[in-house]
C-alpha cells in the first residue's frame, strides 16, 4: 500500500522536490562519479564525525532581483529590442557562532538597463540611474531575465569578500557556478529540480535520518564539482522533506570536499527555520530569510520606478520629437 505525506514546504513556492521520479537520465545528462568517499555499493547515511566541530564564524550571501518594467529601444532603420529595467542586490550576514550573534556585514543595491540594442544608453528616471548591460545576440525577452544574473553574481561576489576572515565558512544561497573560486566556500541548494543519482542511491538519500548527509559525490554538469546531499532538522515524514544539496569546487582534492561536507553537517542544521515562522521551512536558512526580507525592501517602491521609468521615457520622446 502507498504512503501519503504532506509536504511542509508551501506550494506557492512550488514544491522542494520538482524532478522526474524517471531517474537521472531524464533531468540531466550530469556525469555522476559516486565512489569518492565510499563505494557506491556500501553508500549509507554519514552522521556527524567525533571531533568535527562549527567554525567560528559562517558568512551566508544571498541576492534578490526584481524587474522593475519592460522597455523597448526603437533603433533609426525602424529595428526595435526589448529590454528589462531591472534592480537588484546583495547582502552577507555575518553569524559568530562563538558569540551566538548575527548582523549585516555588507549590503548592495544596483540597477540595470538589460538589452540588445546598440544604441540604447543609460537611463535616468528621476534620481535613480539605469546603466545599460548590452546582452548578446538579438535579446529575446524569454532570456532577458537570465541576463540579470552575471552582475547580481558578481554583486555578492563583491559584498561578501569585504567579510571574509581567514578561517571563515562561506555560504552561497543557490548553486556556485562562477564562483567555484572563491576559498571555504559551499553552494546551497534548498530545492530541488533535478535527479542526478539512480534508484539505489536516491534510496539512500531519502533514506537520511534528520542531522545526517550522503556520501560526498563528483558531479559533472556544465559547472563540474563536489556534491553531496544533508538532510536538516524536519518533523515532516515526506521522502524529500528538509532535503538540500550543498556543493563546492571541483578544483578541491577529495579529502578537502569531504571536510567541507563534514562542517556543512555540523553548521547548516544550526540555521533551519521553523514551519510556523517560514512557508518554506525548513531549508530556508533563518538569516537567509531575514536578508532577502531586507534586501527586498532596499529595492526601493516597485510602482514609484515604474512611474519614474514611465516619465523618463515620456520625457525622452518629447526631446526626439522635436
Amino acid at each position: 500500500m502507498s504512503r501519503f505525506f504532506v509536504d511542509a514546504w508551501d506550494p506557492a513556492y512550488g514544491a522542494s522536490f520538482e524532478a522526474s521520479p524517471e531517474g537521472p537520465s531524464a533531468q540531466s545528462n550530469a556525469r555522476v562519479e559516486a565512489d569518492h568517499e565510499l563505494p557506491a555499493l556500501d553508500w549509507r547515511a554519514i552522521g556527524p564525525r567525533p571531533g568535527v566541530s562549527a567554525p567560528d564564524v559562517v558568512l551566508l550571501v544571498d541576492g534578490v532581483r526584481r524587474i522593475d518594467a519592460g522597455v523597448w529601444t526603437a533603433e533609426e532603420d525602424g529595428a526595435s529590442f526589448p529590454g528589462l529595467a531591472a534592480s537588484y542586490a546583495a547582502g552577507v550576514v555575518r553569524c559568530d557562532l562563538e558569540r551566538g550573534a548575527a548582523q549585516l556585514a555588507g549590503a548592495k543595491v544596483e540597477r540595470g538597463l538589460f538589452t540588445a540594442s546598440p544604441s540604447a544608453t543609460d537611463v535616468v528616471a528621476g534620481n535613480i540611474r539605469y546603466p545599460v548591460h548590452r546582452v548578446s545576440g538579438t535579446g529575446e525577452l524569454a532570456k532577458l531575465p537570465a541576463a540579470v544574473q552575471g552582475p547580481l553574481t558578481a554583486l555578492e561576489v563583491e559584498v561578501s569578500a569585504t567579510a571574509r576572515t581567514d578561517h571563515d565558512l562561506l555560504v552561497v544561497d543557490g548553486q556556485l557556478r562562477n564562483r567555484r573560486h572563491l576559498p571555504r566556500t559551499l553552494g546551497y541548494i534548498k530545492s530541488q529540480h533535478r535527479q542526478y543519482l539512480d534508484a539505489r542511491l536516491t534510496a539512500v538519500v531519502i533514506g537520511l535520518p534528520p542531522g545526517h548527509r550522503s556520501p560526498v559525490f563528483r558531479l559533472g554538469t556544465a559547472w563540474d564539482g563536489w556534491s553531496w546531499y544533508l538532510r536538516l532538522p524536519v518533523a515532516s515524514g515526506a521522502p524529500w522533506a528538509g532535503i538540500v544539496r550543498v556543493e563546492c569546487s571541483a578544483e578541491l582534492a577529495a579529502e578537502e570536499a569531504i571536510h567541507l561536507a563534514d562542517l556543512s553537517l555540523v553548521t547548516l542544521p544550526r540555521f533551519a527555520s521553523t514551519p510556523y515562522k517560514d512557508p518554506r521551512a525548513p531549508q530556508n536558512l533563518v538569516p537567509i530569510a531575514g536578508l532577502e526580507r531586507l534586501l527586498r525592501s532596499r529595492l526601493g517602491d516597485a510602482r514609484l520606478l515604474h512611474r519614474a521609468l514611465t516619465t523618463a521615457a515620456r520625457t525622452a520622446a518629447t526631446r526626439a520629437g522635436r
